[in-house]
């Protein structure tokens, strides 16, 4: 995986860029790319690229360029064709490959950005539509002084844009943008509410200068300044007309063979394994395809807490530790495991906690669980450059608690918001329980959540027929898809890429999706549980008691000495005057809850991640504050 970025300027404006501008927006995404960099620039273009090498590592160097007839450019050469910065893996790359050589294309190297490349010359626009994967890239035309910006269907990989008076700027994370003198780090109130939602828009960012390019489009910046968004693809509502067997087996070999492309590597590889049912399948999967080329066991890592299977305490989502089940499946599948054992110490490190923040531009109010993984990551990432993960499947089969409560799932809003409401450590919003009345008054969320809803609402496709329960199965799996998912893939990408570690989803591949959309909700839960159907096709793979266990999210710390920890800092910012983060909070609410009284509510974990988000929020507000407008 790499990292992208650039700007284009209007035909026949003043260069007005400091020649170390490229440098510096290079600098933001050397995690991103640790090996390699590079720059191509003419007088309206600079596109810039680093690398982390995953396929044909010696040939794939970027920004690549291409000649007219689809020869690639010496570096040197003046104008080229084309020019592409590029950071994604097309998994159908080979085919493309053979396709365009029998088109008269020749190629010089052997990696997928030269097939994206050569691509482009064949199609144009369109040829996203022939990419299969995830990625996000930008192709400077200069033949038609026009530049194209391309986003993978459900947004895996990051692409952000922003406008400028002179052109427009783009790359992989809003820091990088923010080097460039024409971004503004500007944070007003509309952008604090995207800050605080768990339900974001397509395209939202929390800077106002900035926006998101959304999953599933292209931008096109040409002559004069136009800008033209285009989206090349959405899912449909169509009639499912397979059986339940048929069904089954079609689910399965969607999942296998999404698998098996995504295990395609150069590098090392690894699958990061919980013991649920989605990332076992994954791992099951991988383990069978790569036996049948011959290759090494697959290797598997698992995160955990010091203590944390002996001391265990089921919670409302939580029946069990993950480790016990990890190793169950590990062991089944003859793979490499890998345990990651983090301690109460690793998860209140003040520098991986700044890192966490760092690595996502803004706050969240996930606490330990994004610490946790920002260092499990890193500690996959000593071992290998690409992981795969079981991440989506909850959102196409039906896995999240609050779609099988019908009180839930059945109100006129985000089903997971309704959760968050019927939550008591949660029920302001989450993150959101220590605001001051006048600051939640400013930033009205439930004004905002209906008016995304009911947005959100009018692009879903429709199926003429359905009765009423399959009608609202499908809203909330399209929800899931739009407003829930991008976010949860964000923060993968992030705490990943801070580490150099490639991060691949194979449940996002969209044929896979697609035909998982359409499948009747009565079909989907044909025994009763969640995730039947995919529990259905895998069971031949994995170990009885992991088909059996239930939903269970990524683990939070139970150790009291971690909440003490995060009370304890929570308490120097409040008595600190100048905390910058005091004028947006109940000072009385946020005193009770540092106090022996809120103890005992602060060490669950959805009333923890109020002070975990004030935490974020102050640290962020005191190195960008002078830019937001509270």
């Amino acid at each position: 995986m790499c990292g992208i970025a650039g700007w284009v300027r209007r035909e026949g404006g003043p260069v007005t860029e400091d020649p170390g501008l490229a440098e510096g927006m290079a600098r933001t995404m050397a995690c991103r790319g640790p090996d390699g960099q590079g720059v191509r620039a003419d007088r309206q273009a600079t596109l810039i690229h680093t690398r982390l090498a995953v396929i044909d590592v010696a040939g794939g160097g970027q920004p690549m360029t291409a000649a007219a007839e689809g020869v690639p450019e010496d570096p040197d050469d003046a104008e080229p064709a084309a020019v592409l910065t590029y950071n994604g893996e097309v998994y159908n790359f080979q085919e493309l490959r053979a396709e365009l050589a029998g088109l008269g294309h020749r190629f010089r190297t052997r990696s997928d950005t030269e097939v994206v490349l050569h691509a482009y010359l064949e199609w144009g626009e369109r040829c996203v539509e022939r990419l299969e994967g995830m990625f996000a890239f930008a192709v400077w035309d200069p033949r038609r002084r026009t530049l194209l910006l391309a986003r993978d269907r459900f947004g895996i990989k990051p692409l952000y844009y922003a406008p400028t008076a002179e052109g427009l700027v783009f790359g992989s994370e809003p820091k990088t943008l923010l080097v460039h003198p024409a971004v503004r780090p500007t944070v007003d109130l509309d952008g604090l509410r995207v800050l605080f939602s768990m339900a974001r828009a397509p395209g939202e960012s929390v800077y106002r200068d900035i926006r998101d390019l959304p999953p599933g489009h292209t931008l096109t910046y040409g002559p004069g300044g136009r800008v033209s968004l285009r989206r090349y693809w959405q899912l449909e509502a169509r009639p499912h007309e397979d059986g339940l067997d048929d069904t089954v087996r079609t689910v399965r070999e969607l999942l296998e063979n999404s698998v098996a492309r995504e295990l395609v590597s150069d590098v090392p590889l690894s699958v990061l394994l919980s013991g649920g049912l989605d990332s076992s399948a994954v791992a099951a999967l991988a383990a069978r395809a790569r036996a049948r080329s011959g290759g090494d066991p697959i290797r598997t890592t698992t995160v955990t807490y010091s203590g944390y299977s002996d001391d265990f305490t089921p919670d409302l989502v939580r029946s069990a530790p993950d480790a016990p089940y990890a190793r169950a499946v590990a062991e089944h599948i003859g793979a490499d495991h890998l345990e990651i054992e983090l301690t109460t110490a690793d998860l209140i490190d003040p520098a991986a906690r700044r890192g966490v923040l760092r690595a996502q531009d803004v706050p969240a109010p996930f606490g330990d669980m994004d610490t946790s993984t920002y260092r499990a990551f890193a500690g996959v990432s000593r071992h290998s450059k690409v992981a795969l993960t079981g991440e989506s499947a909850d959102e196409i089969f039906g896995g999240y608690s609050w779609v099988h409560i019908p009180d839930l799932a059945d109100e006129e809003q985000f089903p997971w918001v309704a959760f968050e409401q019927w939550h008591p450590g949660t029920r302001d919003g989450l993150g959101q329980g220590l605001l001051s009345p006048a600051f939640a008054a400013r930033l009205d969320m439930p004004a905002y959540y209906a008016e995304r809803y009911s947005h959100a609402m009018a692009q879903i496709p429709r199926l003429a027929g359905e009765s009423a329960e399959e009608r609202r199965a499908r809203e909330i799996c399209h929800l899931h898809l739009t407003h829930w998912l991008p976010r949860l893939l964000e923060r993968n990408d992030r705490l990943s890429m801070i580490s150099g570690l490639e991060v691949r989803v194979p449940f996002c591949d969209h044929r896979l999706v697609q035909y998982a959309y359409d499948i009747p909700w009565e079909m989907k839960t044909f025994d009763g549980r969640e995730k039947s159907l995919l529990r259905a096709a895998v069971a031949d793979l994995l170990p009885e008691q992991v088909l059996e266990r239930p939903k269970a999210p990524f683990p939070v710390s139970q150790d009291a000495t971690y909440t003490k920890a995060l009370h304890a800092e929570f308490a120097e910012v409040l008595a600190d005057p100048a905390s910058p983060v005091r004028p947006l909070l109940d000072l009385e609410k946020a005193r009770s809850v540092v106090g022996p009284a809120g103890e005992a509510a602060a060490q669950d974990w959805l009333h923890r991640m109020n002070i975990e988000m004030a935490l974020q929020v102050n640290t962020w507000l005191r190195e960008h504050g002078d830019s937001v407008e509270l």
